[in-house]
């Protein structure tokens, strides 16, 4: 069966997260993989996850399932950072279901959308996030395209954007991200999600929400901002939430899928659709990060010390950022980057090509991805101003 097998080409994140772990040089930079590091270049473990896994151990009783739908606790916790009125009742038009990671979250997202639609296309960003289009090809979806940012991917282009979605078909689906949007930092203002609700309203297209960064952009509540309008405006929405940037939950794989619907009624006939795809692939969601996440949000003192971190996590970003602009500027830089200072977390393009992007890993020992991205949080004191002279040596080159 396997004689005839091609090899696929490597994941060039993966790839690039290998390439930087086998150079020798003491001082390589690697912006190439989307975790947050703090000042010394690590990747904690919050202190908050700390304490509520201690937590959860000594009370810990069983590893029996939990069912498809996950931990109840950490979904009656985890619906009230995005929605104000959490609390459930008979006639609740939300629906909601713990998944494994935001991938999986999206990937169930597509095997919904596919059974309710198969011809629906999915219109993703330009750029998007890298793995966003395998996510819904592999559900057997068609995929569609609407402009972000300027051809250099660094700053808003929403003109294009609004007269793009105007032509989006009924029936499609627009997935966007909200906060810290993922590759380039550039987010929606508040105006902009409007006018898209309004265009959802009246081309009658379903908005599927992408939540990975919460907490990252301008705060917990603000970045939540759009879920809450477009849900407060539109009959139906989906929206996928991670858990791994702002709980620091990587490798627990933490993430739900919320579902806005027209009726209690058609919340169950979703959840039923999801049941089934779920029993069909993972069948039951991992528990220890959901119970971690559950542990935090409903302690007082666990809660305030998440927030504590989750806020020093995104002044560091937002302080790096203006660090980096500065360091441009003072090492001569022939490009302004000015934009760093007006878009949010972690990823940025740089401007160059995949040849740049060779020499700054070949010459100096930075790792970006080919397309530019860099994931900022890499940057600390000890190598910002390493980073700005590397990369301005690429610009003039």
């Amino acid at each position: 069966m396997f004689e005839h097998i091609q090899p696929l080409p490597e994941d060039p994140i993966l790839s690039l997260m290998a390439a930087c772990r086998a150079d020798s040089r003491p001082d390589r930079i690697d912006l190439s993989v989307g975790v947050y590091r703090d000042a010394r270049g690590q990747t904690p473990v919050l202190a908050a996850v700390r304490r509520a896994e201690q937590i959860h151990l000594q009370h810990q009783q069983t590893k029996a399932y939990q069912g498809m739908a996950g931990d109840p606790g950490f979904l009656a916790a985890i619906a009230g950072l995005w929605r104000d009125d959490a609390s459930r009742g008979e006639g609740d038009r939300w629906g909601l279901m713990q998944t494994t990671g935001g991938t999986g979250a999206l990937r169930q997202a597509a095997e919904l959308i596919a059974r309710c639609r198969r011809q629906a296309r999915v219109w993703l960003g330009r750029p998007c996030w890298g793995n966003h289009p395998g996510v819904f090809q592999a559900a057997g979806l068609a995929l569609a395209e609407y402009p972000h940012a300027d051809p250099a991917g660094q700053r808003l282009d929403g003109d294009r954007l609004l007269a793009t979605l105007a032509q989006v078909p009924a029936g499609d689906v627009v997935l966007l991200q909200v906060g810290c949007h993922n590759p380039t930092g550039i987010d929606l203002p508040l105006p902009i999600w409007d006018l898209i609700a309004e265009m959802a309203l009246r081309r009658g297209f379903l908005v599927l929400l992408d939540l990975a960064y919460q907490g990252l952009a301008d705060g917990l509540h603000a970045d939540a901002e759009p879920v809450r309008r477009l849900a407060a405006r539109l009959p139906e929405l989906l929206l996928c939430v991670s858990f791994s940037k702002n709980f620091g939950l990587y490798r627990e794989r933490t993430g739900a899928l919320a579902w806005l619907a027209g009726t209690p009624a058609a919340v169950r006939a979703v959840q039923s659709q999801l049941f089934d795809a779920v029993r069909a692939s993972v069948s039951m969601p991992p528990a220890h990060g959901a119970a971690v996440v559950a542990g935090i949000l409903t302690d007082v003192g666990l809660r305030r010390l998440w927030q504590d971190e989750l806020e020093a996590m995104r002044l560091r970003l937002r302080d790096v950022r203006a660090q980096l602009a500065g360091q441009l500027q003072a090492a001569g830089s022939p490009r302004d980057f000015s934009f760093l200072l007006s878009q949010r977390g972690m990823f940025c393009f740089l401007g160059i090509d995949a040849g740049q992007a060779r020499y700054l890993r070949e010459r100096h020992g930075v790792y970006v991805l080919d397309s530019g991205r860099a994931n900022l949080a890499g940057l600390h004191a000890g190598n910002i101003e390493r980073f700005a002279v590397a990369l301005v040596d690429t610009l003039r080159r």
